[in-house]
Parts: structure tokens; sequence; C-alpha cells
């Protein structure tokens, strides 16, 4: 049942009310993920500063460094699921918070690419453990009808969040002062601990007493991800649909700067638009997407808005003046909207696909799969685009209808699978 409006936004316009969480486990959830990435935009703003200006790297050394870290956090993905099942999610999610809050006190005394890498890598360790803890945690604690509703409110607190980081970071460069911008790491670590403290204040999630009982030191039965097809195939698909965030944050803007005489100003209302509907969109664009059925329609949405961008865009080339701006504008907010619809169809298929009993060990997996669906793109999106013309935004756009036509029967052969291996009691058991 939600709670009144009287704690839930009263006073506030009706319209506005539906962006405060409804209940009190989920308004919790939201201002853990304002702390964290407040933290996380206030260093990532000044990042590229930091690091060739503090640090002294070059250009390509950082992008040398960040690649391997990127390697590390994709390797240690599964063994990290693996590490969360074990020890329970919410423990992990704190202590590898933890984590992160020493890697961000050491980069301020960093002073050489082979220490940054050294904390990169330790980074990137952290990373993989609390992405699976907090996913895995967020699936056990909350009633199967809230999950989805309340992922979409911490998607839209995210956001809330890494604009405020963003506006904090840009304060700290307009002292355009290097020891400034040096310890605004610290400044991270601050808020990470704080938001380290504020999930040891949450409630146990069912996997965490297990843990506590002894339960769950015994591996489960059955296959595990890694033997789940339909998740593997799921996951990639995924990884695939989620190449609109390398269509928003890479290939429309080099477009803009390349092949239009669109002024590069409208950069920043691009990015601005963006994040002002990832925070209001999510609760709405979330509600009725609760079943299997659900997340697919929500798929074919987000792949319609995708290669809606991808024709508007391709446009552009040839048209002039308000005209290109208009259009490179919409293009960037239909991008938006893949944006928010793959995600509400992510987070059903977490809540229906995944064991109860491993779900550690399944944001493991997919973060493995997913990254293979979509690290490539990049390159090849940024290829086709601004080397083919038309005809290259035309592929991007087919991509992405294959990989929708393929989501389809990965899920049925998902459901299938789990339908075979384990029972609605183990959910009961896990709610």
């Amino acid at each position: 049942m939600s709670t009144p409006v009287s704690g839930r936004g009263a006073g506030l316009p009706a319209a506005l009310r539906r962006l405060v969480p409804p209940t009190p486990l989920s308004r919790r959830l939201a201002l853990q993920s304002v702390l964290f990435s407040t933290g996380d935009g206030a260093f990532n703003t000044g990042s590229a500063v930091f690091l060739t200006q503090v640090v002294g790297l070059s250009a390509a050394k950082v992008g040398l460094a960040i690649t391997i870290a990127g390697v590390a956090e994709f390797l240690l993905a599964y063994p990290a699921g693996r590490v969360v099942d074990r020890f329970g999610p919410k423990r992990m999610w704190a202590l590898s918070n933890l984590g992160r809050v020493a890697c961000f006190v050491a980069l301020p005394f960093v002073g050489s690419f082979t220490e940054y890498v050294v904390v990169a890598v330790a980074f990137a360790a952290f990373e993989s453990a609390a992405t699976a803890a907090r996913n895995a945690y967020v699936l056990d604690v909350l009633p199967t009808k809230e999950r989805v509703e309340t992922q979409a409110y911490m998607y839209s607190s995210l956001n809330v969040g890494f604009t405020l980081g963003a506006i904090i970071g840009g304060v700290a460069l307009a002292f355009d002062s290097l020891t400034v911008i040096r310890w605004t790491p610290v400044f991270t670590a601050v808020l990470l601990l704080a938001n380290a403290y504020w999930i040891t204040r949450l409630p146990d999630a069912p996997h965490d007493l297990r843990v506590a009982s002894g339960e769950a030191r015994v591996r489960p039965e059955g296959p595990g991800p890694m033997r789940h097809p339909g998740w593997i195939l799921t996951s990639f698909f995924l990884g695939t649909l989620w190449t609109n965030q390398v269509l928003l944050n890479i290939v429309i803007p080099l477009w803009l700067v390349e092949a239009t005489d669109a002024p590069h100003v409208l950069l920043a209302w691009l990015f601005g638009t963006n994040t002002v509907l990832c925070i209001f969109l999510p609760a709405y664009t979330a509600r009725g997407v609760r079943t299997l059925r659900d997340g697919m329609r929500a798929i074919w949405i987000s792949s319609a808005f995708f290669v809606v961008s991808c024709l508007i865009t391709m446009v552009t080339h040839s048209t002039v003046g308000l005209v290109t701006v208009l259009l490179v504008w919409i293009g960037h907010v239909t991008v938006t909207g893949a944006e928010v619809a793959v995600s509400a169809a992510g987070w059903s298929f977490q809540a229906e696909l995944m064991d109860p009993r491993r779900r550690g060990e399944y944001q493991g997996v997919k973060e493995i799969f997913g990254a293979l669906g979509g690290r490539w793109a990049p390159a090849l999106y940024t290829f086709l685009a601004l080397e083919w013309g038309a005809e290259g935004w035309l592929v991007i756009g087919g991509i992405i209808v294959l990989a929708t036509v393929g989501m389809g029967p990965s899920v049925r052969m998902a459901h299938s699978f789990a339908r075979r291996t384990w029972t609605h009691e183990h959910e009961e058991a896990a709610a």
C-alpha cells in the first residue's frame, strides 16, 4: 500500500507529487542514489583536468588507463557477483563503497601512470561488486509489484545527483586552481562515506538474512546463469539496445560538430535536455511495466525511438540554420526516449528472469554479456555515421531492429528456463 499523500509531497500539484517516491523504503533508496551520484558527478566533471594537469598524464595514457580499468571491470564482474551471493548484497554494497572511498582518498597522492592504473583497477573491482550488490539488493528487498517503479525513481535520483555533482565540479573548475582540483576527490570520498553509512541503515534483504543464518553458504542446486542461454542472449541484446548512450553522448555530438552547420553551443542544450527528461520521465514511463510482455512492449517502443532518431539526425547533413538546430534537438530527444524505455524493460527482465537465490551471480553475467553486446559501438557507430553518412545511419538503425527482433525469442527462452529450473516457491522464499 502506498503511503498517504501527507508523506509523499503533500501540498505539491498531482503531476509533481508523482515524482516523489511512494514508499518510505523507495525514498531512502532514492536518497542513496542522490548521495552516490552527487559525489561521482563532482569528480567526473573535472576528471580530465585532474588526470592531465594534476597527475600529469597525456591524453593517450588517460585513454589507455581507462581501457585497462574497463577490461578489469569486465573480467571481475562474474566473480564479484558470486561474492555478493556468498556474503549478502547489503554487506557487499556497503563494503564496496568503502573501497571506492579509499580509492578517491588515494587519488590526490597519485603521481604517475602506474600509480593511477593501480588505483583505477582497484576501483574497477569495487565498482563490479557495488553494481552487482546494489542491483541484487534492490530486487531482493522490494515486493515484486514495487521493483520496476522504485528503480525508476532511483534512476531519476541518479540524474538529480549527477546534475548537482556537475554544478559542484563546475564551481571547482571555476576557481582555476590545480590545488582545488587536486582535492576534489576527497569531497567525493566524503559523500561516498556518507553513502556507505546510509546503506548500512537500510533494512536487511531476505538474502542477507539467509547469509546470517548460514543458509546462503550452501551453493544452490541447479544450473547457474552461465548455463542459462536465454539470460545470456537477453543480456547481450540489451547491451546492444543500450548503445543509445553511444548515440546520445558520442555520435550525435560528433555529427553536430563535423557534419552540420548547427552552433556548437547547442551541445549544452542537448545534454541539458537529456538530463531534465531523465529526471522527470522514468516515473511515468515505468508505470505499467511489470511483466515480461510489458517489458517487450517497452523494448519495441525504445527501438522505434532509436530508429526515428537515426532518420531525423541523418537528414541534418543537408539542412541549414534553425531547421538543423531543431532537427538535431529532436533527434537527441527521441534517443532519450529510447533510453528511458529500455531502462524500464531491463528492470522488468531482471525482476522476472533472475534466480532469486543467485541474483549477484546473474548480475555479473548480465554485465559481461551486456558489455559484449555494446562495447564495440563507439568505434563502429562513429565510423558508420561520419564516413558512410545516410547509409551509415540506416545501418545503425538496422542493428537496433535486429537486436529488438532477437529479444523476443531470447526472453521466451529465458522464461522457459526459469520455469524449468526454479519454482515459484523459491521466489516466495526470497521475497
